[in-house]
């Protein structure tokens, strides 16, 4: 499949415009409508949005797509091998939705197209296909798919092309719908139209099955393509050979055939703009075919001589034409009283020519029938049928309709679009219903009584969203003040809308409220501003002031609402504050004062403001005002403002500061407004000052419990500066001083302060009830003011809660009275504590006092070793020693052992400890006590051991440290000398490995001296090491005869030792190990003996296999009869056939085979086969019947006839072509040939059989085959194809009959390329016709004219060629060799050749005269190069009249270059051209100038005329003046006269004396000035007139309800339509020309 590199999209309305975007896609298809791109790359499809530039969809498809189209705005058809989808762009997400299956019908068929209805109800899949399989159908197959949506089902139709259509028939009440397709077959081709989707109660349509007429050189030709005129109703039809074939929908009538293109026309679309058909051939030519509307109607009257179809056409699609006939018609209809049929033909007149309002009249004025509707009701009923009336029907319709009161008539046919809506109209309608008549003037565009109908029915809302619409600008003020005083709730509504405009206001506010005061309307009013003033712009500050005044002077509240929504911030903020203050609105004046003298007068009347909005209103000020504001609120009334001053301030104590608010307070001598004040910020506030001042002033207003809590709480005061004021104070209750110094470790100060001010009960109250665990901090405060040792052991005692025990110990300990608290301490161990640091310090008194530690160490369990341990580590490291070890404190004890050299101790309790960690601490290599630790472990700690684990841990971490040495010394003390573990498996086991892997000196003495550990696993861990006679030994030792016989053939390698041990223990697992390592050794005859002897045939395939290669048959014969014995297998008996007769022993395989067996027989043949034992395997093939390789063996035993009966009977290919291979081998060509015969039917083993032929040079042996073939009833293309190669290859001669015989049946293609190896240049002509590859055709005549070149034949082939590049080298071709058939060629090229680069070539040659008709016949086309090369030729033949006709009639050469060349020839005629050719180029000087050069005035005032310019004429003028030629002044006057200034051509007169030639020009300047004044003045009239009357008409006429008037103006009541104008032959128009309708 190509791959589109670059994408190139036009538009056709602007087809310059081509955008071009480098795409990587298989396929791409472009939108109908809009500019999105489908594109489709392999399995993957996307959708983009070229415009928006974004992707719009995409899917990755599981099957091929191997055609798609859009079928509508929304959806892709997508078809695949096996069904059709659709996939929507609707939504970004969904998949492709599978529609139907296609049929199979549709098999290999190639899709052409696929076709949707508007409703997607009814769908069909097209396809082609070549009819190979039956010679007398049609070249091309076509197949088609109807599938119905809502039934579910398909039918399948054969066809080529179809459509879907729509057709609105007379007399049906819906539109039919139809399906159009064509087919061609053998027997011809036909157009069928059929109805889908009947609609009851319209009758049925007749189904249409119409013949296709195809020319006689389109023999071949079928449809491809087509698509219907929604417009006129016309089937267009597209074949393959560029034929458009018309067909009248409805009738299937055939209205124009012609050929458009050369090429075939592979795609096909509606062209809307034309309602016509567009499609692109292969050359990639876009062409388009549409109707002429104009000559359509008269071709169809004229040439096809049909009226019914002319009529039927142009009521269908409005067209021209037949106007006279209708006329007649209807006039004869009408003079004869048949008003019905007369209606019906007015009714469908081509563009409404009888729907005039004289025909009304006609039928108003027709005598009714008796009993029957009047004419006029019957007309307008048709009208009504057919569709939409006109302006006149419309209205002559309404009057009577709304006379008779029947307004709901109206109203249906309005919905139904019947009716032509006008002014006039909705006039009528006004005065009987006035909704009904806006909905006629909507329909009509009437702006102005639109928008007065909304007024008038209170739709006020609607006026400006209209105006907007239709761009229609009406007087708002005036609308605006009608609806005010006719409902003021929709005049407020109406203004709000004009105000709030989204594209600004429409009328002036101040005017809108103007019009509200005048009315007294002060609540809409202000309703009205509020929403017109809601942007709060500044411009409109003056209207925010004037509603704020308004309100506060006559409803205060909603002034105050107002200002509490603050919708406004642009009006006169002062003049609104002193109103506010006057209507008692302080709060708001408060808002909108900002001086502050104002603000202090306002702001002390506390009582008038609310205390929340007080306390809000501070945010606006400034600090300095706040504080002037608070100290005026104080200064007046102390105990009125006091409160809301202490909110105010603690609110905003950030921002005013607290320094400056309590130097407030303080200036106004108010500690309980400081203390209340403080009391609200100091729980936020984190100043030091604050908390201070607080505290003293709830110390100076008695709040004790408050100083207590804030000394206990607060974080932030300055605890220094807080213990000496409570110190000074001397307050009667010390616990705020007692909770400073406890908080702030002042604990010895606070000591000493009680104790020297005699408050000893407070030191009691404090460690017994503030914190007792300062407890050992007043101890030792105590004992540092020398207090008696009674004093601190009762305040010891009487403490009850708990304190740190260590810290006491500490601060007695560093005093050196550890002693005083020993009674304490016994106290309370005799009270049941378990406190780790009683016991602590009473450990510390044993071991200093040394009273028996060793014993209290080892026995109490609650003291803490870690600590008792470092205490001792000084004093005895053997007591550090048993409290780390009592403790578990593994690195504390390592420490002090190694520090001490107690290795004893250390392995004891390493052993004991069993922790891998541990004893991979102290066993790394980096430890310098390892050998010492080692020495008391094997020493000392294992051998008092008597738990197993113990060794086994210790013994483990020898292992993990990798120690075998040591470890081996271990376990010896352990395992060879006596010891509870002495015959443990594992640790014998464990000794055994170690030995092995570190000393494998030692292993044998091990092996013999141990009994209890596992030989198996040892043996093998031995032989893993190499140690093969140490387990040699364990396996002899423990009687494991088969594994001492593995290490012997499999790691010892003596074969010899394993035959004398296995004749010595004589078992047959023995045997059978010593076989297989002979067996590996190759000593095949001792092996089969072993295996004998242990009678063991389970290793037969690998015996086999080694038999065969060393070609021991015989011994392998023994081996396989053993085998025999005990096992039937496959293998066994195919190996012992084979033996058989690869020793000759026929007689012995004529038995085994008359006996059962298992042996793979064909196996064995083919082994025998291979192995040229021809006899054995004719033996074995001829036991199982298979024929076919018998035949081959034959062939080898030359039993030639009986081979080919042998392949006979196997019937199968492959036999007869190793038949026939043998044959050809021994040069049997007459067997050869019958089998070849048998294989050359099959056309995958033809190529094959040829090449074994030709490979030996049998050349007339294969041609005689093939020629055989021929007539074989089987013969396929192949066997045409390859004796045509060989023909080319062997015998030319018989090419080009067997070509002509039998080129339908040959694969053309491929005999081309032969025939062009060979040079045989006719027959590759010939061959490229036949294939329609006339480019190649023309270029081999072309290369190979000698041979292959015939002017005829090349004339049929180049017209037909799609390459344009080979038209020009046909051109250069005939100019070399046949100059004298250039033009014959050059006639039929005319329509295909590019006429420039034609004449472009042959100029540079200098052989322009060779191409004179030609270039006659093309220059018609006004083509540049050919126009100059044909004016070269006719300036070179001197032919002056044909040259003026050339320039006159084509006039694209350069004029200008033309006339430069002509202006020097040496005839006049000619430089008179050139003249002629300025004056065309508006190149006027010079044109006059070669003029008055060659005296010929009259072209030069001809010239002068023409330009229309007065500096040419007077310049003219003044030369003929001076050169003295009075005539040629005249007569300039006369043709110049417009051009010409009068003044000028009077003064030249005068000087010169020229007044008799001047005196007829001054006359007529003079007429003609008089006439324009006149009109002019005229004109000035009139205008004034109208100015007038239309200022007048304006000032009477009012804006709502004006007067209805309705005038019918359209001709005279009475009278038949007139008749139009005819040429003279009674048809309108002029007759086309027979030349299609465009394209």
């Amino acid at each position: 499949m190509s791959t589109i590199k670059s994408l190139s999209s036009t538009s056709l309305p602007d087809s310059n415009n081509v955008l071009r975007r480098p795409i990587s896609a298989d396929s791409a298809i472009m939108h109908p409508h809009k500019k999105i791109l489908a594109l489709k790359a392999a399995h993957t499809l996307q959708i983009f949005n070229i415009e928006t530039k974004q992707k719009v969809k995409s899917h990755v498809n599981a099957e091929d797509v191997v055609f798609w189209k859009w079928v509508s705005d929304t959806t892709i058809g997508i078809v695949t091998d096996t069904a059709v989808y659709h996939w929507t762009i609707a939504d970004q997400t969904s998949s492709p939705q599978k529609v139907f299956d296609r049929h199979p019908t549709l098999t290999g068929a190639q899709i052409i197209n696929y076709r949707v209805t508007p409703d997607e109800k009814w769908l069909v899949l097209v396809g082609i296909a070549g009819n190979t399989t039956n010679p007398s159908a049609f070249k091309v197959k076509g197949a088609m798919q109807l599938y119905s949506r809502e039934r579910g089902v398909s039918q399948p139709i054969e066809g080529h092309a179809a459509s879907f259509a729509e057709l609105k028939l007379d007399g049906h009440q819906n539109v039919t719908k139809l399906f159009t397709f064509a087919v061609r077959t053998a027997t011809g081709a036909k157009l069928h139209v059929v109805e889908i989707d009947h609609t009851a109660p319209d009758p049925p349509f007749v189904k249409k099955a119409v013949d296709v007429f195809f020319p006689p050189e389109a023999v071949n030709d079928f449809p491809v393509a087509m698509q219907v005129s929604k417009k006129h109703g016309i089937i267009f039809m597209v074949t393959k050979y560029g034929f458009i074939h018309l067909y009248d929908l409805d009738s299937g009538t055939c209205v124009y055939m012609n050929r458009i293109s050369g090429d075939t026309i592979f795609v096909t679309a509606e062209h809307e703009a034309t309602n016509g058909i567009i499609g692109v051939n292969k050359k990639g030519q876009v062409l388009s075919v549409s109707i002429d509307e104009q000559t359509i109607i008269p071709y169809i009257l004229s040439t096809l001589n049909n009226t019914e179809l002319a009529f039927k056409l142009a009521s269908r699609a409005n067209l021209p034409g037949a106007d006279d006939l209708y006329i007649k018609q209807y006039q004869q209809l009408f003079s004869s009283g048949q008003y019905g049929e007369a209606a019906k033909i007015a009714a469908n007149s081509p563009r409404g020519i009888l729907r005039t309002a004289q025909v009304i009249e006609s039928f108003k004025q027709a005598p009714a029938p008796p009993g029957g509707l009047s004419p006029i009701l019957q007309y307008f009923g048709i009208l009504l049928e057919k569709g939409e009336l006109n302006h006149f029907e419309s209205l002559e319709l309404a009057r009577p309709v709304l006379q008779q009161g029947r307004k709901q008539l109206l109203e249906k046919w309005l919905k139904e679009n019947k009716l032509t809506c006008s002014e006039e109209l909705g006039d009528i309608v006004r005065s009987h219903d006035m909704t009904l008549a806006l909905s006629v003037y909507l329909r009509a565009n009437v702006p102005n009584k639109v928008i007065a109908c909304f007024a008038e029915t209170g739709q006020t809302e609607k006026i400006v969203l209209y105006s907007k619409k239709v761009g229609y600008s009406p007087d708002y003020v005036s609308l605006l003040q009608h609806v005010m005083r006719t409902s003021p709730e929709k005049g407020a509504e109406f203004a709000s809308q004009l105000i709030n405009d989204e594209n600004g206001s429409l009328v002036d506010m101040e005017r809108v409220v103007d019009i509200f005061m005048s009315q007294n309307m002060i609540q809409p009013a202000t309703s009205f501003l509020l929403d017109a003033l809601k942007d709060n712009k500044p411009e409109q500050g003056h209207l925010q002031t004037r509603l704020l005044e308004m309100n506060l002077v006559h409803a205060p509240q909603v002034a105050d609402a107002i200002l509490g929504n603050e919708m406004f911030s642009h009006y006169d903020r002062p003049r609104i504050a002193n109103l506010c203050e006057k209507a008692g609105l302080l709060q708001r004046a408060l808002e909108h004062y900002e001086d502050l003298a104002d603000i202090k007068r306002a702001i002390v009347h506390t009582n008038g403001l609310q205390p929340e909005w007080l306390v809000n209103y501070f945010s606006r000020l400034t600090t300095e005002q706040s504080m002037a504001c608070m100290q005026e609120m104080l200064r007046i009334n102390i105990r009125q403002n006091l409160q809301v001053v202490i909110q105010i301030a603690t609110k905003y104590s950030d921002i005013l500061g607290p320094v400056k608010l309590i130097e407030m307070f303080e200036s106004f001598k108010t500690f309980e407004g400081l203390y209340y004040y403080l009391g609200s910020i100091v729980n936020l506030s984190e100043d030091p000052e604050v908390h201070f001042k607080y505290i003293q002033a709830a110390t100076r207003t008695g709040q004790i419990r408050e100083v207590e809590r804030i000394c206990r709480e607060s974080n932030h005061y300055n605890p220094e500066k807080v213990k000496n004021f409570l110190k000074e104070a001397k307050l009667p209750d010390q616990l705020p001083l007692i909770i400073v110094c406890d908080r702030f470790d002042f604990v010895h100060d606070l000591v000493l302060y009680l104790y020297q001010n005699g408050l000893t009960k407070f030191i009691e109250v404090y460690v017994q009830r503030v914190n007792s665990v300062r407890t050992p901090q007043v101890v030792g405060g105590l004992l540092d003011v020398d207090c008696d040792e009674t004093t601190i052991k009762g305040l010891l005692a009487s403490v009850t809660g708990n304190f740190p025990i260590d810290e006491l110990v500490h601060e007695v300990e560093q005093r050196n009275r550890l002693k005083l608290i020993l009674p304490w301490l016994e106290a309370r161990v005799q009270s049941g504590s378990q406190d780790p640091a009683v016991f602590n310090a009473m450990a510390k008194i044993f071991i200093d006092s040394n009273n028996n530690p060793e014993t209290f160490l080892k026995e109490n369990n609650l003291y803490e070793p870690l600590v008792v341990g470092k205490f001792c580590e000084a004093r005895d490291p053997y007591l550090a020693y048993i409290a780390y070890a009592k403790g578990l404190c593994d690195d504390e004890l390592i420490s002090i052992t190694n520090d001490n050299s107690m290795f004893k101790q250390q392995a004891r309790y390493l052993v004991k400890r069993r922790q891998p960690e541990l004893w991979a601490q102290v066993l790394v290599h980096e430890n310098m006590h390892r050998r010492a630790l080692i020495d008391q472990i094997v020493a000392t700690a294992l051998p008092e051991c008597t738990d197993p684990d113990d060794v086994s841990i210790t013994v483990k971490a020898f292992l993990s440290a990798d120690l075998p040495i040591e470890l081996i010394e271990l376990l010896e003390k352990v395992v060879i000398e006596p010891s509870p573990f002495s015959d443990n498996r594992n640790l014998q086991n464990l000794l055994l490995l170690t030995a092995i892997r570190a000393d494998k000196g030692k292993v044998v003495g091990y092996i013999n001296k141990l009994q209890n550990y596992d030989a198996g696993e040892i043996a093998k861990i031995a032989t893993d090491h190499g140690l093969y006679e140490e387990a040699l030994t364990i396996y002899r030792k423990y009687e494991q005869h088969a594994m001492a016989m593995n290490v012997l053939v499999e790691h010892i390698v003596s074969i010899d030792r394993g035959l004398a041990y296995a004749n010595k223990v004589n078992l047959p697992e023995v045997w059978s190990r010593l076989a297989k390592a002979q067996l590996d050794g190759l000593r095949i005859k001792d092996a089969i003996d072993s295996y004998i002897k242990a009678e063991d045939p389970s290793n037969f395939a690998e015996v086999i296999e080694i038999s065969s290669h060393a070609g021991k048959h015989d011994d392998l014969v023994r081996f396989l009869q053993m085998a025999r014995k005990t096992l039937r297998e496959p293998k066994i008996d195919t190996e012992l056939a084979y033996a058989y007769a690869k020793t000759d022993r026929l007689h012995d395989m004529e038995d085994f085979l008359a006996m059962t067996n298992v042996a793979d027989i064909l196996e064995v043949g083919e082994k025998c086969f291979e192995d040229e034992l021809y006899q054995a395997a004719k033996l074995l093939f001829t036991s199982i019947s298979n024929w076919a390789r018998l035949a081959t063996t034959l062939i080898y035993l030359g039993e030639n006839q009986a081979a080919v009966e042998s392949a006979r009977k196997a019937g199968n290919t492959q036999v007869w072509k190793q038949v026939h291979a043998a044959c050809i081998e021994k040069a049997e060509f007459r067997l050869a040939q019958i089998c070849g015969l048998n294989i050359v039917v099959h056309a995958e083993e033809l190529a094959a059989l040829l090449k074994s032929y030709e490979r030996h040079g049998y050349f007339d042996e294969v041609l005689s085959l093939l020629e055989a073939a021929l007539s074989l009833e089987r013969a396929h293309m192949g066997i045409f194809t390859e004796l045509s190669i060989l023909y080319s290859k062997y015998r030319p001669g018989k090419l080009m009959e067997h070509l002509k015989l039998f080129v339908s049946r040959i694969n053309i293609p491929k005999v081309i390329k032969a025939t062009e190896k060979a040079h045989l240049w006719p027959e590759l002509v010939f061959l490229y016709i036949k294939y329609d590859e006339f480019d190649n055709a023309a270029l081999a005549m072309i290369e190979r004219s000698p041979d292959a070149w015939e002017h005829n034949q090349f004339k049929d082939v180049i017209v037909r060629a799609a390459n344009v590049e080979i038209y020009y080298k046909a051109l250069t071709f005939y100019l070399q060799e046949q100059p004298m058939l250039m033009t014959d060629l050059l006639t039929v090229l005319i329509p295909r050749i590019d006429h420039g680069r034609v004449v472009r070539m042959f100029r540079q040659m200098d052989h322009n005269p060779m191409i004179r008709a030609y270039l006659i016949a093309v220059q018609h086309l006004n083509i540049e190069t050919v126009n100059d090369a044909y004016n070269d030729l006719l300036i070179e033949e001197e032919d002056y009249k044909t040259l003026r006709d050339s320039i006159d009639s084509f006039d694209n050469f350069d004029n200008v270059g033309l006339a430069r060349r002509l202006e020097h020839h040496d005839l006049l005629e000619f430089r008179r051209l050139a003249a002629h050719l300025y004056k065309k180029n508006s190149r006027w000087e010079e044109s006059i100038s070669l003029s008055k050069q060659d005296k010929l005035y009259k072209d030069a005032i001809i010239t002068a005329a023409t330009s229309g310019s007065t500096d040419v004429a007077e310049d003219l003028l003044s030369y003929f003046v001076v050169i003295g030629n009075r005539e040629c002044f005249a007569a300039l006057l006369y043709v110049c006269f417009d051009l010409l200034r009068p003044d000028i051509v009077e003064e030249l007169s005068w000087q010169h004396g020229l007044n008799d030639f001047y005196m007829p020009y001054k006359i007529q300047v003079s007429r003609t000035t008089r006439e324009k004044l006149a009109a002019l003045e005229k004109e000035v009239k009139d205008r004034s007139k109208k100015e007038s009357a239309k200022e007048q008409q304006e000032a009477e006429a009012p804006i709502i309800n004006p007067a209805t008037h309705l005038m019918i103006t359209n001709g005279y009541v009475g009278q038949p339509p007139p008749m139009p104008m005819t040429n003279g032959n009674g048809m309108v128009g002029m007759m086309p020309a027979m030349t299609g309708f465009g394209y």
